[in-house]
């Protein structure tokens, strides 16, 4: 079993794990990922004041062998070889590499590598460092699986993290990620563990990649009980999805009583994104970290690790919602507003649309919803279904 290992007493400040080398990891031109965003969101909050220098903190390089307690060698050395063009077609199909989704591109294991790196040097932050709360938003790439790509993802730095974390702790550790695809590869990966905790709300997979995600998705073996998804309808506005989200990470919290608290922030359930069905506004990533923020302190002793992941409108949505996460890390508070003058005028003229000006969105940015109700009711019932098992628990109690 991992023990816990002698950490230094923890002061009460936020990491911010950042570098302009994570811009490195990019498919081509016009690939909706693009790092831009984190570039985006650590000049804006420069910007604002509210980071400084000296919470800022250079990502590591991962090691080959800290990939590989998650992915097989052989994925790895495919990686590798696809960096330098040295990957057959029928090993990139075998690999999930060379797709619409995740092309190829030069240095591919060396620019993962750099965005796992960043998340273990966020946990290492807090747990060797004497942080509260560290944030790579360069990470929280869900979608990796032990031997495959997929969905925008080389290697999955939030599961390695997870593997790193029980490696150096005795730590139970849950995973809660609000991006609007389902949290797949992090689910699966830890699909029998009853010491990772995962939570996933996220679009239906009717309409949306990855397609699981369902609430009868639960775990096996011992990790029965410990996988949690709500699949929201779509067109799901932020009354509902704030409401299912609540709820469900109190309960969830309180059944596991974790140890530390690791999220995933998709920006991507915004009504802006181009590439889901959700019309979340910034209310909705206001609340999002500020509740993980109090779950942190009240089971963890403020252990929280925030990630990045999806979000596709990197212009008016994903600085604000990212920027956002780290005001509560390091100010416990949100911002409101307007955004800063030097940021919107250096800004706007690389941007192919209007910035918001202001923290958060004014009204009517997207148009009525008319099944509203009938939304509403459905998101309660995926939730009270995924619930189920914890309710059946208390009953026998």
């Amino acid at each position: 079993m991992a023990k816990h290992t002698g950490v230094i007493t923890m002061i009460c400040h936020s990491a911010f794990v950042y570098s302009n080398d994570f811009n490195q990891y990019k498919f081509r031109e016009d690939h909706p990922f693009d790092q831009l965003r984190v570039t985006l969101t650590y000049e804006l909050l420069k910007s604002a004041g509210t980071l400084t220098d000296d919470q800022v903190i250079p990502p590591r390089m991962a090691t080959d062998e800290e990939i590989k307690t998650v992915h097989h060698p052989n994925y790895v050395d495919a990686v590798k070889r696809a960096g330098i063009n040295q990957l057959t077609e029928s090993e990139a199909l075998e690999y999930g590499i060379g797709t619409e989704d995740t092309p190829i591109f030069p240095k591919m294991h060396e620019a993962a590598s750099l965005l796992v790196g960043g998340t273990l040097s966020a946990v290492d932050a807090v747990l060797k460092n004497g942080f509260k709360h560290a944030v790579n938003l360069g990470g929280g790439l869900h979608h990796g699986f032990v031997r495959k790509a997929s969905g925008f993802c080389v290697y999955n730095d939030a599961a390695i993290a997870i593997k790193y974390i029980r490696e150096l702790t005795d730590y139970k550790v849950l995973y809660i990620d609000t991006d609007a695809h389902h949290g797949d590869g992090v689910q699966w990966i830890f699909y029998d563990d009853p010491n990772v905790c995962t939570l996933s709300i996220h679009e239906t997979g009717r309409y949306l990649f990855p397609g699981t995600g369902t609430t009868n998705e639960r775990g096996r073996l011992d990790g029965y009980g410990y996988s949690f998804n709500i699949p929201l309808d779509a067109f799901t506005e932020d009354e509902s999805f704030l409401e299912v989200y609540k709820r469900s990470i109190k309960e969830i919290a309180e059944y596991f009583k974790p140890d530390i608290i690791i999220t995933q922030n998709g920006a991507d359930a915004h009504a802006y994104d181009p590439l889901t069905h959700l019309c979340s506004t910034m209310e909705t990533y206001e609340i999002i970290p500020k509740l993980a923020h109090e779950i942190a302190h009240t089971y963890c002793d403020g252990r929280w690790i925030a990630l990045g992941g999806g979000g596709y409108d990197m212009w008016r949505v994903v600085p604000r919602a990212w920027g956002q996460v780290w005001n509560i890390a390091a100010k416990s508070e949100i911002l409101t507003g307007d955004l800063p003058q030097d940021w919107l005028k250096k800004w706007q003229e690389k941007s192919p649309v209007t910035l918001p000006n202001q923290w958060q969105d004014t009204d009517g940015i997207y148009k009525e919803i008319p099944r509203k109700p009938e939304i509403t009711e459905k998101n309660r019932l995926s939730l009270e279904k995924s619930l189920q098992f914890i309710t059946n628990q208390q009953k026998y109690m």
